[in-house]
Formats: C-alpha cells, sequence, structure tokens
C-alpha cells in the first residue's frame, strides 16, 4: 500500500490486557565446591531466553508462565547441563556443574558448543530488535575453519542457504552476495550493517558496500531475508549486519595477532588488543593486506583501522563510540571476453585501470535499560567516504567496437595518448536510530511491543570526466587538457529519509505467536547538476560541445505492511511463517549516468513487491540441526536493462517477475552419533541446498515468460568436518548451475561483436575447499588449499568496473596462518 503526499503519519496504538499472574526464576550456578561460577550462559530452550550469571554466580529470568521449560547452561571450563524445570510459581533452583573430565582445547571447547546449538538463529528478540516468525541465519566465525584473512565468502557463507557470490574481488576487499534473484554486486539488495548501523555508501541512494569488515574481527553475521524490510529498511534482500568481536570482560588485556600469507603474494597481517578495566571496555584492531592477485594488472594493497570503546554509566545505562577507517588501492586487470576467457582465464589487456576507497565510519551508541521490561537505544551514525574508479574501459564513440578488446591507443614510441575515464564519488551521510522496547501482559501472556524511528540525511557528490594518459594510480582530472571528453558531468546527490517502524510480538499460548509490523517511510533523493553532450561525427572527431543542466527530484511516502507467525511443536521444533512488503528505490546510477553505451529511461521509477516464507526449524538430540523452508518473492516493476535498436543498454522498469524456491539446511554431529564416550574427537557434515526457479509474468519488453538473472536453479554447498583434539579439517564442496546475466536469456555473445563477454550465462561450476587447523597452547596454525580440483570458472559478466567483460575466478590457491593469542 501506497501513500503520498503525507507530512504526518503512523498512530500506533496497542492494548496491554488483564496482567495474569508471571513468575520469576532465579538461582545460582554452582561448582561442586559450592562457588558461584561467573559468566555462565544460561538458555531456556522453550522460549528462547538467555542470560549470563553475575560475579557470584546468580541468575534469573522474569515473568515466566506455568510450564515446564528446557534450559541449558554451559561454561567453557565445565560439562554442559540440561535440565527440564516446572514453574507454577516463583520458583528458585541451583545448577551444580561438573569440571571437564580432562582438560580440552580450545578447539574443542568451541565444537562442543557449537555441537549443543548447531545452526544458530536469531532469538525472537535480541536487545531492542524483534526477529519472532523471520527466516533469520547466523554464521558464528568462532567456528568457522577456512581462508579468513582473504575474506573466503564461498567458506564463511557455506552454511547460509541460497546465496549467491561474486567471486571478483583479490584479498576478499569487498563483499559481492545476493540470493533469491537479487544482483550479488556489491551486496547492494542487502541493508548492510555493523553492530547495528549502516556501513553502505548510502542507504537509498546508492546502497553499494565498498568496506567489509575482515571476518578475522568479527564474532558472528547476522543475516535476516525479505522480512527484515519493516524493521531495517527496504530492500528486498534484508538485512546482514556484522558483529564485531567484543571486548573481552574478564582481561584487562587481550591480544591477537594473525600472520598470513598465500599464493600470489598474498600477505595479510591481522592484530588485535581488547579488554575491560572497571567499566571501561575496549577493543581495536589494525589489518594490512597486500598481494598480486592471481592475473597480471590486479596487486592491491589494503590498510583497516577499527576502535571500540564502551563505558558503563550506570548498572543500566551504557554508552558506545566505534571508529572505522579503510584505506585500499586495487589495480583491476578487466574483464574479457568468452573466447579470450577459453583460450587464457589469465589473460589482461588493461594496465592502466584503478580503483581507490577510502572509508570512514562513526558511531555513538546510548542503551539503557528503564526497567526489567523495557529497553531503549539510540545510535547516531555518520560515514565520511570516497570511491574512485580510473581507466580505460574501451568505451568509444563508434557503438559497433566492443569494448572489451577495444584497443588502448599508442602513439609510435608505445605511449598511451587516450585520456583514461575517471569517476569520483564522495558520500557524507548521518543518522540517527532510535528504539524502545517494552515487554507487557497481554490476555495472560507476555508480548513484547517495538517501536523506533531513525532519520538520515546525505549530501553526496559524484564527477565524472577524463583522467590522466598515464598508466599509475593518479586520480586528477584533466578536463583543461581534454574539454571534448565524451564522459562528464558533475552532479549533487542531495538525500533525506525518515522512517517510523514497529513490531509487536503477540504470544497467543505458549506455543503460538504472531508479529504485525508495519513501517512508515518518506524519502526524498535527488539529482542536480550538468553534463557536457558532446557530439561526433562519423570519424570520430568532436562537432559540438554543450553544457546541459538535468535536475531530477523524487519525493514518496508510503507505507509497508508485515506478519510473521511461529509455532513450537515443542522445544526443539518450529514452525514459522512470515509476509512482508518489500519496496526498493531508484539510485544514483538508475537515474544518472553519463556513458554512451547506456541510456536511462526518463520514467524509471522504484521497485515495489513483498516476500514470503514458511519453514520449520530445530533440533534432533542434539544430533540434528534443520531449518527447511519455501519462499516466494514477487517483484513488481523490476528495473533491468534491454537492449535498443543501436545496441545500447536501456536501463528501466522492465516488468514484474515472480521467484520461488525450497531453501534447505541440515547439520549432523557425527560425533555424537557414533563417538558419544569420546570428546576427543570432532566429526560432523552439512548440506545445503536451495532449489530456485522464476518467471518474467509481464512485460511491455519480449520477456516475458524468460527466466530471472542472477538465479542458479541448483545452488549446493556441502562438506563434512574432523577433528581430534588440537587438529580440526574440513572439506567443503560447492555447486552452482548455470544462470543468466541478463532478461533475453541469451546463452553467449556472437563471437567478435559488441556483446561478446558482457551478454551471455555465467556456466555452472564446481569447487572444492579443503582447510586445517592446530592450536598448541597459544598458537594456532591454520592451512589450506582453495579450488582444490583448479577449476576454470567465472561467476560475473561486469557491464562497467570492474570490467566490462567476464572477470576471471581464482585458480587453485593455498594460505597458511599463524595466531598467537595472549
Amino acid at each position: 500500500m501506497r501513500l503520498r503526499d503525507y507530512n504526518v503519519f503512523f498512530v500506533i496504538v496497542f492494548i496491554t490486557g488483564f496482567s495474569y499472574s508471571q513468575h520469576i526464576f532465579s538461582g545460582k550456578v554452582l561448582d561442586q565446591n559450592n562457588q558461584g561460577v561467573v559468566n555462565a550462559e544460561i538458555y531456556n530452550q522453550t522460549t528462547g531466553g538467555q542470560t549470563t550469571t553475575s560475579a557470584d554466580g546468580s541468575f534469573e529470568f522474569t515473568d515466566l508462565e506455568e510450564g515446564t521449560y528446557l534450559f541449558t547452561v554451559f561454561n567453557y571450563n565445565y560439562e554442559i547441563l540440561e535440565k527440564q524445570i516446572t514453574i507454577d510459581k516463583n520458583t528458585n533452583f541451583d545448577f551444580v556443574l561438573a569440571p571437564l573430565g580432562e582438560q580440552l582445547s580450545e578447539v574443542l571447547i568451541t565444537q562442543r558448543r557449537a555441537k549443543i546449538f548447531g545452526l544458530k538463529q536469531l532469538k525472537p528478540v535480541e536487545g531492542t530488535a524483534i526477529y519472532a516468525g523471520k527466516k533469520s541465519e547466523v554464521v558464528l566465525l568462532e567456528n568457522a575453519l577456512g581462508n579468513l584473512a582473504s575474506n573466503n565468502a564461498r567458506e564463511i557463507y557455506a552454511q547460509v542457504v541460497g546465496l549467491n557470490i561474486y567471486e571478483n574481488s583479490v584479498g576478499g576487499l569487498q563483499l559481492n552476495i545476493g540470493g533469491r534473484g537479487l544482483d550479488p554486486n556489491r551486496t547492494a539488495n542487502f541493508n548492510t550493517r555493523q553492530n547495528g548501523y549502516d556501513i553502505s555508501a548510502d542507504v537509498l541512494g546508492y546502497p553499494e558496500s565498498y568496506y567489509t569488515p575482515p571476518a578475522e574481527a568479527l564474532s558472528e553475521i547476522q543475516v535476516v531475508r525479505g522480512a527484515a524490510s519493516l524493521q531495517y529498511g527496504t530492500q528486498f534482500g534484508g538485512l546482514i549486519n556484522f558483529k564485531m568481536k567484543q571486548p573481552n570482560p574478564n582481561k584487562k588485556i587481550e591480544l591477537v595477532t594473525r600472520q598470513s600469507y598465500g599464493s600470489f603474494n598474498a600477505f595479510s597481517s591481522f592484530n588485535s588488543i581488547g579488554g575491560t578495566v572497571g567499566k571501561l571496555s575496549y577493543y581495536t584492531y589494525f589489518n594490512y593486506k597486500s598481494g598480486d592477485g592471481f592475473r597480471p594488472n590486479s596487486d592491491y594493497d589494503s590498510k583497516n583501522i577499527y576502535a571500540h570503546i564502551g563505558y558503563q554509566l550506570t548498572d543500566n545505562t551504557k554508552i558506545t563510540g566505534e571508529f572505522t577507517y579503510l584505506d585500499y588501492l586495487a589495480q583491476q586487470p578487466g574483464g574479457l571476453t568468452d573466447t579470450q576467457f577459453e583460450l587464457d582465464p589469465d589473460f589482461s589487456n588493461r594496465t592502466r585501470n584503478w580503483f581507490d576507497v577510502d572509508w570512514k565510519l562513526f558511531s555513538l551508541k546510548l542503551e539503557h535499560k528503564f526497567s526489567e521490561k523495557t529497553d531503549f537505544s539510540v545510535n547516531l551514525f555518520a560515514l565520511d567516504a570516497s570511491r574512485k574508479a580510473l581507466g580505460f574501459r574501451g568505451i568509444p564513440t563508434d557503438l559497433n567496437t566492443n569494448p572489451i578488446t577495444a584497443v588502448d591507443e599508442t602513439d609510435v614510441n608505445g605511449n598511451f595518448i587516450t585520456p583514461r575515464d575517471l569517476i569520483v564519488g564522495n558520500f557524507k551521510n548521518w543518522g540517527a536510530e532510535a528504539r524502545l522496547l517494552s515487554r507487557y501482559n497481554f490476555l495472560g501472556k507476555e508480548s513484547v511491543f517495538l517501536i523506533g524511528t531513525k532519520y538520515y540525511q546525505a549530501d553526496n557528490d559524484a564527477r565524472q570526466g577524463p583522467g590522466s594518459i598515464g598508466t599509475d594510480a593518479n586520480f586528477d582530472f584533466q578536463n583543461d587538457l581534454f574539454p571534448d571528453y565524451a564522459n562528464q558531468s558533475t552532479f549533487d546527490f542531495p538525500n533525506q529519509n525518515v522512517a517510523v517502524f514497529g513490531e509487536n510480538i503477540f504470544n497467543i499460548t505458549d506455543k503460538f505467536s504472531v508479529t504485525p509490523g508495519a513501517r512508515f517511510e518518506y524519502i526524498k533523493t535527488e539529482a542536480d547538476g550538468t553534463f557536457n553532450n558532446v557530439i561526433f561525427d562519423n570519424a570520430g572527431n568532436p562537432i559540438n560541445n554543450t553544457l546541459e543542466r538535468d535536475d531530477e527530484t523524487f519525493e514518496r511516502s508510503f507505507l509497508l505492511l508485515g506478519l510473521g507467525a511461529s509455532y513450537k511443536f515443542n522445544p526443539s521444533l518450529e514452525g514459522y511463517a512470515n509476509v512482508s512488503q518489500n519496496y526498493r528505490s531508484v539510485t544514483f546510477n538508475d537515474i544518472r549516468i553519463v556513458n554512451p553505451t547506456f541510456v536511462i529511461r526518463p520514467d524509471i521509477s522504484d521497485e515495489e513487491g513483498f516476500t514470503a516464507d514458511i519453514g520449520i526449524r530445530g533440533k534432533f538430540n542434539n544430533t540434528l540441526t534443520y531449518d527447511a523452508s519455501v519462499f516466494g518473492l514477487w517483484y513488481q516493476d523490476r528495473i533491468g536493462e534491454v537492449f535498443n535498436d543501436r545496441a545500447q543498454r536501456v536501463r528501466g522498469n522492465i516488468g514484474d517477475a515472480f521467484i520461488y524456491g525450497i531453501e534447505s539446511y541440515i547439520n549432523w554431529n557425527m560425533a555424537t552419533t557414533f563417538l558419544a564416550d569420546d570428546t576427543n574427537y570432532v566429526l560432523n557434515a552439512f548440506t545445503n541446498l536451495a532449489i530456485t526457479d522464476s518467471e518474467y509474468t509481464r512485460s511491455e519488453e519480449p520477456i516475458e515468460g524468460n527466466k530471472v538473472e542472477f538465479i542458479p536453479l541448483i545452488n549446493l554447498k556441502t562438506g563434512i568436518g574432523f577433528g581430534y583434539k588440537n587438529f580440526l579439517s574440513s572439506i567443503q564442496f560447492t555447486h552452482l548451475s548455470e544462470q543468466f546475466t541478463e532478461v533475453t536469456n541469451a546463452d553467449r555473445g556472437v563471437p567478435g561483436s559488441r556483446e561478446e563477454g558482457t551478454l551471455g550465462k555465467i556456466p555452472a561450476y564446481s569447487i572444492l575447499d579443503v582447510s586445517f587447523s592446530y592450536t598448541y597452547k597459544n598458537f594456532k596454525l591454520e592451512t589450506g588449499v582453495n579450488n582444490l580440483l583448479d577449476e576454470s570458472y567465472f561467476t560475473q559478466r561486469a557491464t562497467g568496473y570492474p570490467g566490462p567483460g567476464i572477470i576471471p575466478s581464482a585458480p587453485i590457491s593455498w594460505y597458511a596462518t599463524l595466531q598467537f593469542k595472549l
């Protein structure tokens, strides 16, 4: 439902109902000497609640209904304890933990914890956020085994179902993931956050993520599908939230240093220090990366700094400040045609293409607990960043020439004589998001109400024009030397966004809950600027150069609605379902681009639709963990590209699409099945399978009935892990069937034509990765081989940077990491 011309909106009414008796469950976690165990984790497996013991081992759960609950108690130095407790009044109970029979390694302790909880989903309520009834997945980095130094997304996200990954970024400098038919490029179809605040260039106007935190600095990655649109914004993909490691509460100083080296001179140095001193906590790291890349002209250099400082003002109030800085420079070897790729996938004919990113993020968060039932948080955040793209991309005035094979002109001495295309984007934005979450009694059950608001303002600009004629990373414009350069523009993109959102968990019975929600959005996106309209004769000589103005404003208000439901058949089995409206606003690239090979439709408008999920998830006897669901995504006015009669790509709303599929995940802890009496062993296997299909259901273009882009029918990741004492190993297999990259569903461009390389399928591919680790006291050695079978494949046909053309993926490669932790 869309509302226009509203300036004041959103009245939320909820009824608190009759208050029935609620009970408190409290007690202590003790060792065999009757001493309190600090920082023991207590999970209410029936409700999803969680708490941690205080210094004397005490804990408390409030507002529990009468009934029987399954509690699990965990601490690294003790055996895991599970206990069923019946609550019919205020109850006090002490858990007594048995010490471990032997001293286990940190590796085995971590795996024991993972064995109990398996694939983690977000709890119905976490902090000041609601996830009840939503499809959510959490990547636990403490359990990850793979090439973390290079942010290998294929390994890190292996247990997140249905993700499609572009493998075009050497060193893992950028994350490119999508799913359910959404373009993976720079993760632009997800709302990407770090510790709950936005990190992309511009959430609405340019939602591309040029910064990705290093996996070595993360504790977990939270993934919530399309239903996240109500709380986190309007993207179809949902939410990806990177949770950084937190300061160790039990140490004043904790030091971790990781030094990695691998194929193609890949080097990474990650160094962190953190701890807690009284009420002050801190965590900071420095990460340096460099390498040559597996193709010529693909070296890179990256520096990343992060600092977190927290201060506990009172028992109920905490303030946290964070700063992130990233600077990297990468050479780009360009794309290939199909013919070039088949002859030599490591070939590069671009020596002058560079990409530079400067990213500064700021965050200040206040968390306050008004009472045991009411929590409040407000987060102020800001971004000051830039990205610069420089190079010869083969964009000639002759539209019959393939830009991939176009010759970079030189004089008789071999010196380049044509200027490179230079695009500079500056992103300055800030925002504030406040949330209030309160628990209250309604019809005898505890309900949870969340209301929040977000203000976001951006003042971004982009400039395009002639760069230097050399081969170095010179990002200075040369307009005076090349006044008739075809692609010149200067634009400002001021944006404003105001949102109000709310959700409420109604616990109808002890097992069944429904969660309705709504989000009101006011969005104003603008493009104000000028561009040079250069006309050439048939010989390619400029005959007219006119400065033209182009100002556009898109202002709209609308309402998104959603509904989720959850039914807990028992403490280990939950059914869930949700449906939520989605919305994606047009971006800078959608409404303004200066490129003779692209045309923007003047009537281009936002995309609308909705997502639905229904599934079951749970565990069986601490042996099997599973999550299986079906989904549907209805896409209206999808923005895409078609070709006109001049072989130009025309971007606009091309039609409606329906995307649907089955997503399943199962993890079998075989050690529990076969080796339950021997805690020295770790043995588990997982299978992650998505079967996805699609169709364009309506279009004015001749594409009705065609498949939607970026959707492999089969998306399979499977693997097995084995460990003995301090040794761990894993082998992972990845298979994606073929997928189309554009709406005509062409197999490939005609050899020698302008479209060869940018037009066509991505063929099916299969990849095998192996990883090993060994821990000895404070040291850990990690190593492995990626693409063990040396598959020659690619995951992207780029129409612009970092191409255009096929972007080959890495061949067989190895890595080794040495970690020291104090």
